[in-house]
């Protein structure tokens, strides 16, 4: 039987790039997104689109489009990047990645809960940023904290859905060439997306609630 793979802001970026290697590699491809692209329509079994993942009523049109399909990995891939400096906080701009950046996964997660199954993985897409202890640089405060609540988050599904058999895994892609950093990172989409795919493949109920660079790199909290 094919394996389905769900994720979110699959339309562009990483989330192309992970919809273009999981159809590759013969899974069920179905990409969630507020707008679809030609590039994911190529790559994706199904898109549900017109998806926004902060709204409770988009999360369960999301849930009733999936019909009780059974999910093997769900990638919450949807992510915000704002920059706020000490001195002109937007509050509201940080409120917005909050919602985006670690509600929306925990909100995607608990609504498809009834497709997972004993052997499902969820994968969501943090940042190393999010990392406390990695701070050295001081700024991005939504970013930041949204990632942190996001990895927070995750370990706690992790502990909650070890006894289902379900593991749960916090990746932060790379510093990666996409829109959402002016495309002035390091490495490919296709590169994180590598990365991103060994890291769920050795993911196990025993390695369940880590924090890893797509690169295998363990991360501090």
């Amino acid at each position: 039987m094919t394996s389905t793979v769900i994720i979110t802001g699959a339309n562009r970026g990483v989330g192309l790039a992970l919809a273009a290697h999981y159809f590759d590699a013969g899974w069920q491809v179905v990409g969630v997104c507020r707008q679809t692209s030609e590039e994911l329509a190529r790559v994706a079994h199904q898109v549900i689109e017109d998806i926004d993942v902060t709204q409770p009523d988009d999360v369960d049109r999301l849930a009733k489009a999936l019909n009780g399909q059974a999910i093997a990995l769900l990638i919450n891939n949807a992510g915000l990047l704002r920059d706020e400096s000490l001195g002109d906080i937007d509050f509201d701009s940080i409120r917005e990645q909050m919602e985006i950046n670690a509600y929306a996964p925990l909100r995607v997660a608990e609504a498809l809960l009834p497709n997972l199954e004993k052997g499902s993985k969820i994968a969501n897409i943090t940042s190393r940023m999010g990392s406390i202890a990695d701070n050295d640089s001081g700024g991005r405060y939504g970013y930041r904290a949204s990632k942190a609540a996001l990895n927070a988050f995750g370990k706690s599904l992790a502990m909650d859905l070890k006894p289902k058999g379900i593991a749960v895994a916090q990746l932060h892609p790379g510093y990666v060439q996409t829109r959402m950093v002016n495309f002035g990172g390091l490495i490919s989409p296709q590169e994180a997306a590598l990365g991103i795919a060994a890291r769920i493949e050795a993911l196990t109920l025993d390695n369940s609630g880590g924090f890893w660079h797509s690169n295998g790199e363990a991360l501090p909290w």
